[in-house]
């Protein structure tokens, strides 16, 4: 077999155990077997639509089997995975789609309005619906059930990419993180190790498999393994508590928001967690009365630091330091290499703060189409600059304490100000602003607008939220907005977000 690359990983499993259990969803069940050959047939037909090796086959739709399988069909003839975030709204991914380049699309019913819209804006000659057919595009069953299964031999290499990956960029616009089936392959084998998976693994995927904590920390490790994933459309948290028993769910991913839910449930003290046996936390620092919850039903957190540039992940904390070391990332994962340095590139020393730097056969190959921007997070020497800020204790446990960039971190989403502050100066009546996180009880952090208004304007909070509604997703858009007089700036002109939190960032 001439492919080295996650495609080949249902051809296999099927082959080491056809008859177990891939994939839930709903009342379906798919065995390996099963995958194996929806895959080689979902290949065949992709190839027949004219997608070639190369090419990018863009994802839109709520966590479904059809996304894992379009991921390593994608795989199989060496084409390239985009998904796209299905809380961006139809001009945010016009851009997306069009700097991938993307020839395909393939989404899911609910999302049949938002490809429409995309279909005379962008370079997509291909659309493929997963619930039935619509005008103009194929039906994904159906050609599925009328294509063939024999083995594909293309040839696809480690350092192949296997998918792009966009992240919000400081400037407005997104990037397009490119990974490689080895960036993937890797980042799974430290999870393998870091969390000790068994092929008895029954993996609960309810965070969005459009992140790629969700697909690649959780899902695909899983089915590399040769376990179980149950995948459900979103995180609901009764239905939740309902699957742990029905399932008998061993380990789920969420973000702080996600536990903090399933912890409110009027439910929570008699649910079934017995079978409960990984709780994995990430997307935004786990609170302490959130581990303490859980702690006292007998569960304990697996925490991390990553990033989508990462693959995603980057520092582990295992669950025997995780209560002594509280409050911490962990260190390195085990085939990744993490640094915290000054800005001369020297190592910080204990408890002197600095910037997290990253090497590893996980770390991306650079943002497709931005070779400035690529060779601007790298060193020479090949470590990837992650922007944010940490502390190392004198046991060598990293502690991230800020970010560089300023970005807000929204119920696990990465929410970057320039993009939000973009969309308000498109409003007439805005003549500078800023947006800075403030602290959410129920996402750990929201936006919150600080608007100088243009002379002579009369615009409401109320103007600005409905503004910002029209441009981007529900999640970016600030919950509050506050009017001054003036931004804080020093000699230079730089805003000086660091009095702005000071000043407005009480919620």
């Amino acid at each position: 077999m001439r492919n080295e690359g996650i495609g080949s990983w249902p051809v296999r499993r099927a082959r080491m155990a056809p008859d177990r259990v891939a994939v839930v969803h709903d009342d379906r069940a798919f065995s390996y077997a099963q995958l194996r050959q929806r895959v080689l047939r979902l290949a065949h037909a992709l190839r027949d639509l004219g997608v070639r090796a190369g090419d990018r086959i863009a994802y839109l739709g709520t966590n479904h089997p059809s996304l894992v399988e379009t991921l390593f069909a994608a795989g199989t003839i060496g084409a390239v995975f985009v998904p796209l975030n299905t809380r961006l709204t139809a001009p945010e991914l016009d851009y997306i789609v069009d700097d991938c380049g993307a020839s395909a699309l393939v989404y899911g019913a609910e999302h049949a309005e938002t490809a429409e819209a995309l279909r005379p804006r962008t370079v997509l000659r291909k659309f493929i619906a997963v619930a039935g057919s619509a005008d103009g595009a194929s039906g994904y069953e159906e050609l599925i059930a009328g294509a063939g299964e024999d083995p594909i031999d293309e040839s696809v290499r480690l350092d192949d990419t296997c998918m792009i990956m966009y992240t919000s960029g400081t400037t407005g616009r997104p990037k397009g993180a490119v990974l490689t089936h080895g960036n993937i392959t890797w980042n799974c084998v430290n999870v393998l190790v870091e969390v000790d998976l068994t092929a008895d693994e029954v993996t609960l995927v309810s965070a969005p498999l459009f992140h790629a904590a969700a697909l690649n920390m959780t899902c695909l490790p899983t089915l590399l393994k040769g376990g179980r994933v149950v995948i459900t459309r979103g995180f609901d948290a009764e239905a939740t508590i309902d699957l742990f028993s029905t399932h008998r769910i061993t380990w789920m991913f969420g973000v702080p928001a996600m536990f903090n839910a399933l912890a409110a449930s009027p439910r929570w003290d008699q649910a079934d967690l017995s079978s409960l046996r990984v709780l994995e936390a990430g997307g935004a620092p786990v609170p302490e009365t959130t581990i303490a919850t859980y702690q006292e039903r007998g569960l304990t957190f697996l925490q991390g630091y990553g990033m989508t540039e990462t693959a995603p992940g980057a520092l582990f904390l295992g669950a025997a330091d995780s209560v002594r070391k509280a409050g911490s990332a962990g260190k390195s994962s085990f085939f990744t290499d993490v640094r915290v340095v000054r800005p001369d590139l020297s190592d910080t020393d204990p408890g002197e703060p600095g910037e997290i730097a990253v090497a590893g056969p996980n770390v991306m190959s650079g943002y497709w189409g931005r070779p400035g921007d690529t060779a601007a997070a790298f060193t020479n020497d090949g470590w990837f600059r992650t922007g944010d800020v940490a502390k190392v204790d004198d046991e060598g446990y990293v502690y991230v304490v800020d970010r560089v960039k300023d970005m807000i971190i929204s119920g696990g989403e990465n929410v970057y100000p320039a993009e939000v502050e973009n969309a308000l100066y498109d409003h007439p009546g805005v003549a500078e602003c800023a947006v800075i996180g403030v602290a959410d009880a129920k996402w750990g952090e929201t936006g919150r607008a600080i608007v100088v208004a243009r002379p002579g304007a009369r615009v409401t909070p109320e103007e600005l939220i409905a503004h910002c509604r029209e441009r981007l997703a529900r999640y970016k858009i600030p919950t509050s907005v506050l009017f001054t007089d003036a931004l804080p700036r020093n000699a230079s002109g730089k805003l000086l977000k660091t009095r702005l939190r000071q000043t407005y960032g009480t919620p």
